[in-house]
């Protein structure tokens, strides 16, 4: 006989009829339709809420939780070791964020710098800055050089209107 366009059918199995719930003691899903006798489930609507675990301390109330303060608008210093300051510059430089720029120290000059005291200096630089360790401050200034702190600019808070 051959498959031909009027005879065509799913194979056996292939399709099932739905479940018909609550269609009276006659049907396996009749009297209380599969949802048992009396309580929250059994009822049309929603059910327990998401996470619910009866009586028991819901999983999620046991996670720590992260405490502390994070500042919405950080400050974040671009470190700069003296022993770099040493290998890039010559006695007697000018060391400003622009040229550290351009020997290669950051990345841009909009950042804020905080030069730190890892490493020894033997010459006397005149470092410009944002900030400067106390073991930074010691070796630049035993070792004949200067320091002069640039001034960080503070975010202005918008005025309310009246």
């Amino acid at each position: 006989m051959g498959i031909k366009q009027h005879n065509l059918q799913p194979p056996p199995g292939a399709r099932r009829s739905r479940k018909r719930a609550g269609r009276g003691d006659g049907g396996s899903r009749g009297t209380y339709a599969g949802r048992g006798v009396k309580g929250q489930k059994s009822r049309s609507g929603s059910g327990p809420r998401t996470g619910m675990e009866g009586w028991q301390l819901p999983w999620i109330k046991g996670m720590p939780k992260k405490r502390g303060f994070r500042p919405p608008f950080p400050r974040n210093y671009a470190l700069v070791n003296l022993k770099r300051l040493e290998e890039r510059f010559q006695a007697n430089d000018e060391v400003t964020p622009e040229t550290m720029v351009q020997v290669g120290l950051l990345r841009s000059a909009d950042l804020y710098v905080k030069v730190l005291g890892d490493g020894d200096v033997t010459k006397a630089l005149t470092v410009s800055a944002h900030r400067f360790s106390a073991g930074a401050r010691e070796k630049l200034l035993a070792a004949g050089g200067t320091l002069q702190d640039i001034p960080e600019a503070r975010r202005q808070r918008k005025k309310r209107r009246a």
